[in-house]
């Protein structure tokens, strides 16, 4: 049962439902310390453990939300505990040097990475000095609630049911790379243009783009991939992306563009084999396994003089053909970079997913877009 919990499969499928349940649980334990201990003023404590947990689900955001939370939290309690302790014989310079640090803090945090621990800063400034005539006691008691509150938070997220940056990057790339191959096959078996459907598929792939820029700097706090390593593999995705789109579009440029295509030998063969490639190289990244796809080079030169050939009936030259082809190459070349890039990446294959892989139906690499092999062409190391 612990495993299942555990399971970052399921976590994926009921992220919301898992999230609800680790705040409830981490409230909940929080309350309970505070009951149990007698601590005064423990309302902190609770509004600590939800803050911290905020919006973010995953465990590399509330810990770099969470470090932020602590080391804010200890400065501004320990200036502000300074600040009590210091013999100031004019009250108002009490109230004037808050008033003074949390401008400073403010300013240097404006628009910059750590502004959330500069806020803690702040907010726990002001707790421990109040209305400038504050007992020391009770900016203690505060202070501790807060420390309190944000340890719960992170240890609930980390133990209770976790749900890792680095798993929705892995499974957002996955569901991209297989959606991408599905749009690759359905319009090399199309003989239409696009519908509304090609649109919705297009909008949630760049939705997911967007929702793993999110995810960046939690990955890099799980210490799995660095923010130079994620942010490549995102312009991959969307490079790649833009590449179908741009295919679909000179595809049906004209009508006498797509029968010259059409009459090319062979180039239909080639794309359903990157379409079955693409979509094992998602496989590969779902359950977790090293990336070994082999994709094959999209080998253009025996279409190339009918694509510079090709005339249009009122005998001007296509752009359809060469651009179409070029497009599919531009593709092909692409996810071999991708491949390469997550091949190079030590940290990526995990044994946790393979192992509760085959309990999800994740067994074979099998596309239901097509059937074809995966072959590999001697030029697949040195592309052209």
């Amino acid at each position: 049962m612990l495993s299942r919990l555990r399971d970052p499969y399921i976590s994926q499928r009921y992220p919301q439902a898992f999230y609800v349940l680790r705040v409830a649980l981490a409230l909940c334990l929080t309350y309970s310390i505070t009951r149990w201990l007698s601590i005064p003023n423990s309302s902190w404590a609770l509004v600590s453990t939800v803050m911290v947990m905020g919006n973010l689900p995953h465990i590399g955001g509330v810990l770099d939300k969470g470090r932020q939370r602590l080391m804010g939290t200890i400065a501004g309690a320990l200036c502000g505990l300074t600040m009590i302790i210091l013999p100031l014989d004019v009250p108002e310079l009490l109230p004037l040097s808050a008033f003074i640090g949390t401008l400073l803090a403010l300013w240097f945090s404006y628009n910059r990475r750590y502004g959330y621990g500069a806020l803690m800063f702040v907010i726990s400034l002001l707790l421990v000095i109040g209305d400038g005539n504050q007992e020391l006691s009770v900016a203690l008691w505060r202070s501790a609630n807060v420390l309190l509150g944000t340890s719960v938070g992170i240890m609930a997220t980390v133990l209770v049911m976790p749900q890792k940056s680095t798993d929705l990057m892995r499974f957002g790339t996955a569901d991209n790379l297989d959606q991408m191959a599905r749009l690759y096959q359905a319009h090399a078996s199309s003989t239409a243009a696009p519908g509304g459907a090609t649109q919705e598929l297009f909008k949630d792939c760049t939705d997911r783009l967007i929702k793993q820029r999110d995810l960046i700097e939690g990955v890099h706090r799980e210490r799995r991939l660095t923010r130079h390593e994620t942010d490549d593999i995102i312009s991959l995705q969307r490079r790649m992306l833009s590449t179908i789109e741009l295919l679909l579009e000179t595809h049906w440029n004209s009508r006498t563009g797509h029968d010259q295509i059409s009459a090319m030998q062979g180039l239909r063969h080639q794309q359903h084999i990157l379409a079955r490639e693409i979509g094992t190289l998602a496989f590969q990244i779902r359950a977790g396994q090293s990336i070994d796809v082999l994709i094959s080079p999209f080998t253009l030169d025996h279409h190339a003089e009918l694509a510079m050939t090709a005339q249009a009936e009122n005998g001007r030259q296509l752009f359809s053909p060469a651009g179409y082809l070029w497009l599919n190459r531009e593709l092909a070349r692409l996810a071999r970079e991708l491949r390469d890039q997550l091949g190079g990446l030590e940290r990526l294959p995990s044994r946790r997913l393979r192992q509760r892989a085959k309990h999800h139906g994740l067994t074979s690499p099998t596309d239901p877009t097509t059937h074809l092999p995966a072959t590999r062409s001697p030029d697949d190391r040195n592309p052209s």
